[in-house]
């Protein structure tokens, strides 16, 4: 029976290119049906592989490569998760926090696909929906995060956030970033959320820029749910789902927040702790900055 892979990369470097190129190759000497984005093909130039495009490119496939940074994975998440493919991702970028390997190990992987010597976790993601008079009901999700921020760089944004259908706070604020553990470290982390190990089950809320005495970054249930009310006498405000997906907001919108129908279905190639992964990442001075005294 035929094995089936989708190769997501960044062509625009040439790099990563010369990456994809080469793990193509291997899987189709492996025996691999191996598909690429059609956007990708042309730069790609090679003989062999399957252009598909839409969001149902991973469809019946075994494995979605992502060959590039963080926002290379959080591409094709878009198409391994509908297709509930397991993912894997190789950093070509600079951080790549989401991925599992890196380019020294490019090939070690590969041999561990072929092999099937990986295992798979499943990362809870995040569903949107953000309604207003006189527009369409927007529906999007997110792996990383949902946030709802000013939509003009002069003016402060004033936002209403309940949770559980409970008022808990109006924020005179830059936004509100709503992350998954996934996305702790990514713009949760950058507003001073805190980092979060990708096996707890949990929601955070994280205000950015809050002028309120009450501004803490918040840890919820799984189960919760944040409803994000844009005051009807405020700017303009953005809906952004990872970066990627981005909507404009009319004041009076309300967006509510809860946990993802469909999770996405990460490989991880060794057992590796968090805490080595967030001490390599981040760079950690596990050693403090005044050195060892004993």
């Amino acid at each position: 029976m035929s094995r089936t892979a989708l190769l997501v990369t960044h062509t625009g470097r040439r790099r990563s290119t010369e990456h994809a190129r080469a793990v193509a190759a291997d899987l189709i000497a492996a025996g691999f049906e191996v598909r690429v984005v059609a956007e990708e093909a042309d730069d790609l130039d090679l003989p062999g592989v399957v252009p598909v495009t839409g969001l149902k490119a991973a469809e019946g496939a075994e494995i979605v490569f992502a060959l590039g940074g963080d926002g290379t994975f959080l591409r094709a998440a878009e198409l391994a998760r509908p297709a509930k493919v397991p993912l894997i991702g190789i950093n070509l970028g600079k951080v790549g926090f989401l991925a599992e390997a890196e380019i020294d190990d490019l090939d070690s992987a590969v041999r561990d696909v072929v092999g099937r010597n990986y295992t798979v976790d499943e990362r809870l993601t995040l569903d949107v929906t953000a309604e207003f008079d006189g527009g369409p009901t927007i529906e999007s999700w997110a792996l990383n995060e949902i946030s709802v921020e000013k939509g003009e760089r002069a003016q402060m944004l004033e936002l209403l956030v309940d949770v559980d259908g409970r008022p808990l706070s109006r924020y005179g604020c830059d936004g509100v970033v709503c992350a998954t553990p996934t996305g702790s470290t990514a713009y949760a982390f950058s507003g001073g959320g805190p980092v979060v190990w990708p096996e707890v089950e949990a929601l955070l809320l994280v205000p950015i820029s809050a002028h309120a005495l009450f501004s803490r970054p918040l840890v919820t249930a799984p189960t919760s749910t944040f409803a994000i009310t844009v005051d009807p006498f405020t700017t303009l405000a953005v809906l952004s789902c990872d970066g990627r997906r981005v909507y404009d907001l009319p004041p009076g919108a309300r967006v509510t927040v809860r946990r993802g129908a469909l999770p996405v279905r990460v490989v991880r190639l060794r057992d590796r702790p968090f805490t080595d992964r967030l001490v390599a990442k981040f760079d950690l001075p596990v050693h403090g900055w005044r050195g060892n005294r004993r």
